[in-house]
């Protein structure tokens, strides 16, 4: 009897090691599938929002191009128009011809240059007869040479400062002449001393010259 009953508890005991192992693999099955789908699921996700970044960056590109391609045409008809912007001839050397980008990067360089801008207005003064005492302004080019390059940069001020001996109408006409420059002049003031046939005339203005334009590429971490 007590044989038989030994028999049963180790056939009993075997059954539950049999169904703890059961459950346990079973546990470990279950355990291994949420943890794999969760991750095929993330995964899943991610890849979709690439697939999507990168159908974007392929629309922006081909929008791009075309944008690109159709600038290039204005271009070309921009420049080549029988009379400029100004009146000048595109083809010809004198002070107001030259084509249409060059009457553009006349009035708004892309590059900081002083002394280029105290020589113009050096040559336009003594070309209508005014006496030029001196020229003056402050040479930036080493700190705007740290200036960032922008895909929206903006204009930058260079002021300066001109004095001459003239009489009153001279002074109209040096306004004038400042009024009709190529480059645009923002006369600030005007400082008068002498007699109306003599006249110490000092101006002081600001041009400005536009930084070119930067092409930035960025990269985008898809999360």
């Amino acid at each position: 009897m007590a044989g038989n009953t030994s028999l049963k508890r180790i056939q009993i005991n075997k059954a539950n090691s049999t169904m703890v192992i059961a459950i346990a693999v079973a546990a470990f099955v279950f355990t291994f599938t949420v943890v794999a789908g969760r991750s095929l699921l993330n995964k899943r996700a991610y890849q979709s929002k690439v697939i999507a970044g990168k159908e974007a960056a392929v629309k922006q590109l081909q929008a791009n191009i075309t944008a690109s391609n159709a600038l290039a045409e204005s271009y070309k008809t921009f420049v080549s128009t029988n009379e400029n912007v100004i009146g000048g001839n595109p083809k010809g050397t004198g002070d107001r011809d030259g084509d249409n980008a060059k009457i553009i990067l006349d009035a708004l360089p892309s590059q900081y240059d002083f002394p280029a801008l105290t020589s113009s207005v050096e040559k336009v003064l003594t070309t209508n007869g005014f006496k030029i005492t001196s020229i003056n302004g402050t040479d930036d080019e080493l700190e705007q040479q740290k200036t960032p390059e922008s895909s929206t940069p903006k204009a930058v001020e260079m002021p300066f400062e001109v004095s001459v001996k003239t009489n009153v109408a001279g002074i109209k006409n040096l306004l004038t002449l400042m009024e009709r420059s190529i480059r645009p002049i923002n006369v600030q003031k005007i400082t008068l001393n002498g007699s109306n046939s003599q006249l110490d005339a000092v101006v002081t203005a600001q041009t400005y010259y536009l930084p070119q334009k930067g092409l930035t590429i960025e990269t985008k971490d898809v999360k």
